[in-house]
């Protein structure tokens, strides 16, 4: 039985670029709100990312394959990748507080390594993975402060749906590994699950949200609607599945621990807040998790 290995400099730095840019994402989707419902956004969101990835497909004169059964793992990925937990998350946080979705959702990595190794061979779970999410998951709560946990006790339903939405990540990130073995490039397949999700969302963008009938936003709004597709989006699932192809799921998806890091760094360079020593410790459990997981942590204990 293959053995997941260790993630090389570059795939690190990949999958800090992309906590960088989902991390970003809060922003845009913060500015988008104060003028646009959730599907809108949803949908404008996938839709302007499937657009630009077609455009540089055609320039990379590529195309999208038109196999019946890698269209149907289009639709797969992009259910379980997109429609079903942002609209989750988006209800979620109707009712929850940011913060404490932000905590339910760092369990995604616990999800990714219990659908590794139960439907991947070469992913199985050891206990330093086990000690790795727990630790990170920590590192994360610590991160974003105990007060989030406030809301705790209430709204179980809202906190079920960010958990669910967390759980949906982690068997996308295993369901998406088939596409390597189906020959579709990282391209294109970003292209055509985007493509697919798009298709998806519209009816329900359409007959929910009535788009006809919504005022044109303003500049600021269109500025973090593009921000949102064409970088959290379009080229955060290039980034996605590059990593997905070389790296495997459970190594992916440590990005949902990077994700605070990163807003919370986002928020000192850019806003002007500052950090807190909670955000260090946060910052520090995070790093023994990843070290951890990613089996460096380990080794450096027997080679001491």
């Amino acid at each position: 039985m293959t053995q997941q290995r260790a993630m090389n400099p570059t795939e690190w730095g990949l999958l800090l670029g992309l906590s960088i840019l989902w991390g970003g994402s809060y922003f845009f989707i913060g500015v988008a709100v104060r003028e646009l419902p959730p599907l809108t956004i949803m949908l404008l969101r996938v839709g302007i990312a499937a657009l630009a990835l077609n455009f540089v497909l055609r320039v990379m004169r590529q195309a999208l394959p038109f196999d019946r059964n890698i269209w149907l793992a289009f639709f797969g990925m992009g259910l379980m990748n997109n429609v079903i937990p942002q609209t989750l998350i988006v209800w979620g946080q109707t009712q929850i507080p940011s913060g404490l979705a932000s905590i339910l959702n760092a369990t995604t990595p616990l999800f990714a390594v219990l659908a590794a190794h139960f439907f991947t061979s070469d992913e199985r779970m050891t206990i330093n993975k086990l000690i790795g999410v727990g630790i990170g998951f920590v590192g994360a709560a610590v991160m974003i402060g105990p007060a989030a946990l406030g809301g705790l006790g209430t709204h179980a339903w809202a906190q079920v749906a960010i958990l669910a939405a967390s759980l949906f990540y982690g068997l996308s990130g295993v369901f998406g590994r088939r596409f390597k073995r189906l020959g579709v490039t990282p391209l294109a397949t970003a292209t055509g699950q985007l493509t697919a999700s798009t298709i998806m969302i519209m009816p329900f963008a359409l007959l929910i949200d009535h788009l006809w009938a919504l005022p044109m936003p303003g500049l600021a709004t269109w500025g973090a609607i593009f921000g949102l597709a064409l970088l959290a989006t379009a080229l955060a699932y290039l980034i996605f599945f590059r990593i997905l192809s070389t790296a495997g799921a459970t190594n992916l998806l440590l990005v949902t621990f990077l994700i605070p890091v990163s807003a919370v760094l986002l928020g000192f360079l850019f806003l002007g807040e500052y950090l807190e020593l909670k955000h260090f410790a946060g910052m520090g459990l995070i790093a023994v998790g990843l070290a951890a997981i990613d089996g460096r942590l380990i080794g450096m204990f027997k080679n001491a």
